[in-house]
């Protein structure tokens, strides 16, 4: 099967979702979420429940296939309809700059949306609306074992990418990220440079 018929495959599937509930349908736009909210997601196994979030695992059955296009690899994940960054920013990244004479500035130093930004405009795969995950998407990602090396994310996935932001905000100065390390989630302050940024984008 060519690589373009493989994507619209994706397409349609993101389409029988919405139809016939057989596809997992998840929020593909960020929210501000409690915790209570965020151990009420749907399609997850909560293994134990904290203070700061949860540990556990996606309850979704994937079918992933690691491409290459336009010389740059993604994971396609035929069950959700989604189309991943196969690894994503080769370092930590925090979701603002640091501050400067104790002021914050404009969205224009959100270092995250910044990164993302740099990705779109050189059409990574050929595509430029790849965004962050939400924490749903990114929820999903989550194996009920180690699977890569240390890691509780499928080896198609590169496992530099150990801790990965969401675009959903806990509060004004946090925002949700996922662990694959010990298979959890926790809210990061915005300053915290221990995350990773792996893209997303709705498959077609």
């Amino acid at each position: 099967m060519k690589v373009r018929d493989k994507v619209n495959v994706v397409f349609i599937l993101a389409i029988l979702s919405v139809f016939s509930g057989c596809v997992p349908d998840l929020r593909s736009s960020h929210e501000k979420l409690s915790v209570y909210q965020v151990q009420s997601i749907p399609n997850i196994s909560i293994t134990k429940e904290e203070v700061w979030g949860f540990c556990g695992h996606s309850t979704i059955v994937h079918d992933y296939e690691l491409m290459t296009i336009k010389g740059d690899k993604v994971v396609i994940d035929y069950s959700t309809g989604l189309m991943w960054h196969q690894s994503g920013s080769e370092e930590h990244i925090s979701w603002l700059s640091e501050k400067f004479f104790g002021l914050e500035y404009s969205s224009r130093w959100h270092k995250v949306e910044g990164w993302i930004k740099e990705l779109n405009e050189r059409k990574y795969a050929g595509y430029s609306d790849w965004r962050l995950p939400t924490l749903e998407e990114a929820v999903s990602l989550l194996e009920s074992s180690k699977k890569n090396n240390d890691l509780y994310i499928d080896p198609l996935f590169s496992d530099k990418q150990r801790w990965i932001w969401t675009a959903d905000k806990y509060s004004a100065g946090a925002v949700w990220a996922v662990t694959f390390d010990y298979g959890g989630v926790d809210s990061y302050g915005v300053h915290s440079r221990g995350n990773y940024v792996r893209p997303v984008r709705t498959g077609g």
